[in-house]
């Protein structure tokens, strides 16, 4: 298991190190002069000052260079100022990513709680109307997308019914975002834990247990469900990232104060240390729970702890 477990984490370091190399070219990127892009709706900026935030991002350097001065400053904990008020891009996305992990993780726990029960049901019912009719639900659970259950959503519960708020950052206001992004997402763990289900039901020795007389409650319990959740659990850390990815269109929606949010701002702002900011550690958090969805699953597969 350490060595299973020693690999991902070499794997997830070395995606890290690639993604340190992507956000260095990322502002070479752009057409035209990157500083004269962001300060492009700007008034009264002088050649002086544009000179010196050029100096200041290291642009007037070679490529390699200012790889090897970002991985410098990286290493020490910095990852450069914001554009806009100067203050350090570390501390602002540390001011927020707390709010996208709390709604990514509200939108997995939906997403497990409701799709898992569906799945489940759906195998054990497999080939009735009970089971046709749940993966219809599921079918069109995938095919919404965010932006437009989002807004039902607000649509429904907030503006007509009143029941929760529209936006802010309370704990009532996670309640909508977290199903826009969960609701979509059950339906992919419903159709996932049924076909896995389905496929441990058929295999020889929980066929052998149902035949050896156990109680059918026990063997679903015991025997499928452990072996039926092992590409849920693979999927979970799949799906996370998406989350992830998703929650920078919800929370524009909900006005979610969080990461995503703070990624568009700085889009427009052309605020590209922050962004250079959020897509590292967009990739360190994705990294970070792939590799403990791996050892999860290290320990529900006894096979894996065994090699």
């Amino acid at each position: 298991m350490w060595r299973f477990l020693g690999t991902r984490i070499a794997m997830g370091a070395f995606t890290i190190w690639i993604t340190t190399i992507l956000v260095t070219l990322l502002i070479h990127a752009v057409p035209g002069d990157p500083v004269q892009i962001m300060y492009a709706q700007s008034q009264g900026t002088t050649p002086e000052q544009i000179e010196e935030v050029r100096r200041s991002l290291g642009l007037d350097r070679s490529i390699p260079v200012q790889y090897l001065m970002y991985m410098e400053r990286l290493l020490q904990g910095d990852l450069g100022a914001t554009i806009r008020g100067g203050q350090p891009v570390l501390e602002v996305i540390l001011q927020r990513l707390p709010n996208t992990l709390l709604l990514a993780c509200a939108a997995m726990f939906i997403a497990i709680l409701i799709g898992v029960p569906i799945g489940f049901l759906a195998a054990y019912r497999e080939g009735t109307l009970t089971d046709i009719a749940l993966m219809i639900i599921a079918i069109a659970g995938i095919s919404m997308p965010h932006f437009w259950l989002g807004l039902m959503l607000l649509f429904f519960f907030a503006l007509e019914l009143g029941w929760l708020p529209v936006s802010g950052n309370g704990w009532l206001n996670l309640v909508l975002p977290a199903l826009t992004l969960g609701l979509s997402n059950a339906a992919i763990f419903a159709r996932l834990t049924r076909s896995s289900m389905i496929d441990v039901m058929s295999q020889d020795y929980v066929q052998t247990a149902f035949a050896k007389g156990l109680p059918k409650a026990l063997v679903l319990r015991r025997h499928v469900l452990r072996a039926g959740l092992l590409p849920v659990v693979t999927m979970m850390g799949l799906q996370f990232a998406f989350m992830m990815g998703g929650a920078i269109v919800v929370e524009n929606i909900f006005s979610w104060n969080g990461v995503g949010r703070m990624a568009v701002e700085a889009i427009f702002q052309r605020d590209y240390p922050l962004i250079q900011g959020f897509i590292l550690t967009f990739s360190v958090v994705v990294v970070f729970v792939a590799i403990v969805i791996d050892a999860l699953y290290a320990v529900l597969d006894p096979r894996i702890r065994r090699s």
